[in-house]
């Protein structure tokens, strides 16, 4: 659906097929045809796969195809390769396993590997993984229910999703849909480009529509791309409201809270710590803070109360002010099989630009190549530097063009 709305806002056709092609997995093709979901015209994506059947995989290969996909952009393999490593890391966490031991199943699965390479290289031919765009999503529809995959009848959300979005802080909503709404595969490419913010303000050049493969009676199954020049001053401090939820506990076990932590960002949670306290009749304690969406409170509750012995969580609504975050991603290491990491950034009100790298892509990346942590986090600032474009340099008429 997704590639349907970015062919549909006018990514050439061309160039996906072109990109998912070079994959060389004979077979693997995609075609693109018109339709109507509850009424509305949509471009449908079909994938053709190969008649053999297809097998579980492994990260490393996944990576060795795009490695060998010649018909790939650049930008555009950076973002398949980081789109895969965000699902490794989440189906890792889900399953308590390292992201390069995970069995890709469904995510691995040759109409994945075509939705992402696609994906990838139509975001790339409308010009959306240039320094300069920002790619922001609405909250994502999560549905509800339950789904069969390769380890049985799963609820939905799936863990993957959770996961997806809890490290990346989208927002999920929609629990009133029945089925599956949002796939691993789905939420990962979103993670891998997009920020979780309200439409800015803009001068709408272009609106695409993919379609699904449902026709639903009480709405349209559809996704929706909308392209358009920002106006007036985007970069400010985004308002919003957040939700703290917060609980004393001072009778678990001091081993446990690590794991608590993680359970509460895999609910949902945008950040938690912990703070040390004195309670009642002098015992120590802590008091656990949350913060999460008002979609996710009810999971991150119920997360709280599960892996805690606490008997009761508070919870208020402030609203805040945050700085509109971007990633680009910066590729270090060996021209054969570079390590791509993200780097957060963001504008102050003065104008000054701040930048730090994601700590568990440098981490991934120094186990990787099998350098210091230290040297990965140096070598992804220096190469994020050098690729910004100079304010001194002169256009292409000269210092006055």
């Amino acid at each position: 659906m997704l590639l349907g709305a970015l062919l549909d806002a006018g990514a050439g056709t061309g160039a996906v097929v072109d990109a998912v092609r070079s994959l060389k997995v004979p077979g693997l093709d995609v075609s693109v045809g018109r339709a109507r979901r509850g009424g509305f015209a949509c471009a449908r994506v079909t994938v053709s796969r190969p008649a053999s059947p297809d097998r579980a995989r492994h990260l490393a290969d996944v990576l060795d195809l795009l490695a060998g996909a010649d018909g790939v952009t650049p930008a555009a393999a950076r973002v398949a390769r980081r789109t895969f490593e965000l699902l490794a890391a989440a189906e890792g966490r889900a399953h308590g396993t390292a992201p390069d031991r995970v069995h890709f199943h469904e995510v691995g699965a040759y109409d994945a590997l075509a939705d992402v390479v696609g994906c990838a290289a139509a975001l790339d031919d409308l010009g959306l993984l240039a320094e300069h765009a920002v790619v922001t999503c609405s909250p994502l529809a999560a549905g509800s229910g339950a789904v069969r995959c390769a380890h049985g009848t799963m609820p939905v959300p799936v863990p993957a999703v959770l996961h997806l979005a809890a490290g990346a802080g989208l927002e999920l909503a929609g629990g009133d849909l029945p089925g599956e709404r949002t796939t691993p595969t789905g939420a990962a490419l979103v993670a891998a480009v997009a920020a979780p913010r309200p439409m800015p303000p803009m001068t709408v050049r272009a609106v695409g529509t993919g379609g699904g493969s449902r026709d639903t009676p009480d709405r349209p199954n559809i996704t929706r791309v909308v392209l358009g020049e920002t106006t007036g001053a985007s970069s400010g401090p985004v308002e919003g409201d957040v939700v703290v939820l917060e609980s004393t506990v001072d009778d678990l076990d001091p081993r446990f809270w690590p794991s608590v932590l993680d359970a509460l960002r895999a609910a949902g949670a945008w950040d938690c710590w912990t703070t040390g306290v004195i309670g009642r009749h002098g015992r120590p304690g802590r008091v656990v803070t949350a913060l999460c969406s008002q979609q996710m409170r009810r999971a991150v509750t119920d997360a709280l109360l599960l892996h805690t012995s606490t008997l009761g969580v508070r919870w208020t609504t402030y609203r805040r002010a945050t700085l509109p975050r971007r990633g680009a991603l910066v590729s270090i290491g060996p021209a054969q099989r570079p390590e791509g990491v993200l780097v957060k950034t963001a504008e102050r009100p003065d104008g000054t630009v701040t930048a730090q790298p994601e700590l568990s892509d440098a981490e991934r990346a120094a186990a990787s190549l099998g350098w210091p942590l230290r040297t990965v986090c140096e070598a992804v600032m220096d190469r994020w530097h050098r690729d910004q474009p100079s304010a001194d340099a002169p256009g292409p008429d000269g210092p006055d063009a």
